[in-house]
């Protein structure tokens, strides 16, 4: 199948995540979004079509694929995959007649006739016309609006994975040190990965996934389901069910029910629940994240510049690339935090919104204006894992610092707001 994902409107609703990434590349489960969406149709080609901003970025992540080519997609017939669609395992599409998959009338999918393209940028208006000229079906699955809905659905997703991975990495025996409960088909760990003595693995809610090079170190707990991407270490840590970890991190203290997208540090003890961390974030010690009110009451998640009511009352803090705490940050319930915060330690609660690109200290907000000294931290960050901070990086970040400056304006004058009138 020829299939071209793409990214809807829908990608502001998973910031801050999605400010450095498009809505596709969000990790639910064992693999990214458009990893899993181009497995499941066993695609033989595949495009990308998303927001202009990201283009020269996501080539550096995709280079042999095309991004916003409209030459290539008039050359055959292609299905159109959005972006934010989790399906089911037994979702198929029947890509020889053209029609529109709806997820509750939200598009899923759209086969096309032939030579069918956007003409422009405005991919939401495109769909939505095909949608009114063609047959409409009701398909399986969920489309990802919140970043809470990815990480209520990353369980269910892992459970699914586990098949794939048994077959991808083949059926082993556990380590003979490995203390478990649960069955024993359900720890698939795949070449190249070593559990060391004096691990215990729960799997009797769902697999444990432990991918290759990853490093489980002695003393920590895994409870099923869950994943260990390439080449993380757990570093006896207690990593409980729902929790996918992506690649090259390293994980200490408590998580559970978190996502990491990858290459991001939470090496010492404290918490981190319910939550969704970017890449290249780095958690000091004791950096502990609440999330659960104190009075059980529904969580509000300030979202798009709106305060939306999540419907849970368990949300962690939801953080940005490039962000970091210092020791014995608290982070609080329902937090969100942009792409480069710098969160010192304050000895209470921490605000609830921290903008891209600002320095939270002493419960005020100021803007991180030398983004010289901001790049260069990044780049010896990124060093240290093997990666380059290339201008290409340097170039989207600029622009993401011009596109969230007037936002990050607003929220610091609110926050300043609201400390003038705890003092009076």
């Amino acid at each position: 199948m020829r299939i071209c994902i793409y990214e809807d409107s829908g990608w502001p609703w998973l910031e801050p995540i999605t400010l450095t990434r498009p809505a596709f590349a969000l990790r639910c489960g064992a693999e990214r979004l458009f990893e899993r969406q181009r497995r499941q149709w066993g695609a033989n080609e595949t495009g990308f079509w998303m927001r202009p901003a990201l283009t020269d970025l996501w080539k550096l992540e995709q280079p042999n694929d095309p991004v916003n080519d409209a030459n290539w997609l008039r050359e055959r017939p292609t299905v159109w995959i959005n972006g934010r669609w989790l399906p089911t395992s037994d979702t198929h599409i029947d890509a020889t007649t053209p029609h529109v998959g709806n997820v509750d009338w939200q598009i899923a999918y759209v086969v096309l006739p032939d030579g069918a393209s956007p003409s422009g940028e405005g991919i939401d208006a495109w769909v939505n016309e095909w949608k009114e000229r063609l047959p409409n079906r009701s398909v399986g699955g969920i489309l990802l609006n919140h970043l809470w809905d990815v990480v209520d659905q990353n369980g269910g997703a892992l459970k699914q994975d586990a098949a794939w991975f048994r077959a991808l990495h083949g059926s082993r025996l556990p380590p003979p040190n490995l203390a478990m409960e649960g069955p024993a088909e359900q720890f698939i760990v795949a070449e190249g990965a070593t559990v060391e003595p004096f691990v215990f693995a729960d799997t009797r809610g769902g697999p444990v996934l432990i991918d290759e090079g990853a490093i489980v170190h002695s003393f920590s707990r895994l409870e099923g389901p869950c994943y260990v991407g390439k080449g993380s270490w757990i570093v006896g840590a207690k990593l409980r069910a729902g929790s996918s970890i992506g690649p090259c991190c390293r994980i200490g203290g408590e998580v559970e029910a978190s996502i990491v997208q990858g290459y991001s540090n939470k090496y010492h003890e404290g918490f981190l629940g319910h939550s969704y961390l970017g890449e290249w974030v780095n958690l000091a010690a004791a950096t502990q994240t609440s999330d659960l009110r104190n009075d059980y009451d529904v969580v509000k998640v300030s979202v798009n510049g709106q305060r939306l009511a999540t419907g849970r009352n368990k949300i962690g803090s939801y953080i940005g690339d490039h962000a970091k705490t210092g020791l014995g940050a608290l982070l609080n319930t329902g937090s969100t935090i942009g792409a480069f915060a710098n969160l010192l330690p304050a000895g209470t609660l921490l605000p609830q919104v921290i903008p891209s690109f600002c320095q939270a200290q002493h419960g005020q907000l100021a803007d991180l204006w030398d983004l010289r000294k901001v790049f260069n931290t990044a780049a010896r960050v990124m060093q240290r894992r093997g990666m380059t901070f290339s201008d290409t990086h340097k170039e989207f970040y600029y622009y993401l610092f011009e596109a969230t400056t007037e936002q990050r304006h607003k929220i610091m004058r609110e926050n300043e707001m609201r400390r003038l009138r705890r003092s009076v």
